[in-house]
């Protein structure tokens, strides 16, 4: 006839974990009981004033606490912290003639200077949304405007106006295919 277990617990099984027990207490109050590493920020590390008293004097601080109570600036309407755009060029300034002054047969008519250089290219309009290993085929980078997605390797061309110069690991690099300028654009993964 098979007994049946009993659900008294074995004798044996109470003797380790009590054996537990006691080996983790012992190791809590030892490690608590030992010195450990002192604190990084202990007094021998402080600055010592002219008298040789620990700290720093608050009079010898250089402290301005009404730029605190100061109203922040305006906002400025040129720039839009939700969009990636470049710096807008400033605006031609007026350079008087130096031939003409008070005395001048020339009047006080200022001339007009256009800006040093050539006109900034536009701004490529694509997101750089993602890098596709494709083995054998290298780097795909995808790309969109907004209502297309295009794909393409370096040296590429992207709707028949921008070239792939290069592909990062978080940006790209595209230029127009006229030539009048490359543009750093980092990866945003929308």
């Amino acid at each position: 006839m098979p007994t049946e277990p009993s659900s008294r617990p074995r004798p044996w099984l109470l003797v380790l974990l009590g054996v537990v027990v006691l080996a983790a207490l012992v190791s809590f109050t030892w490690r608590s009981a030992t010195p450990g590493l002192s604190p990084s920020n202990s007094g021998a590390a402080r600055p010592r004033g002219a008298n040789g008293q620990a700290g720093v004097r608050p009079e010898s601080l250089d402290v301005a606490l009404d730029r605190l109570n100061a109203p922040p600036p305006p906002p400025s309407a040129e720039r839009n912290p939700f969009r990636f755009e470049p710096k807008p060029l400033p605006e031609p300034v007026s350079v008087p003639h130096p031939g003409a002054g008070a005395s001048g047969a020339g009047g006080s008519r200022p001339e007009l200077t256009a800006p040093a250089g050539p006109p900034a290219p536009p701004p490529i309009p694509l997101k750089f949304i993602g890098i596709l290993d494709a083995p054998g085929a290298g780097q795909i980078a995808a790309l969109s405007d907004g209502r297309n997605v295009f794909n393409g390797r370096e040296g590429d061309i992207i709707d028949g106006r921008y070239r792939i110069v290069h592909i990062g690991v978080e940006s790209i690099v595209l230029e127009h295919v006229d030539g009048r300028g490359r543009q750093t654009i980092p990866l945003t993964g929308q």
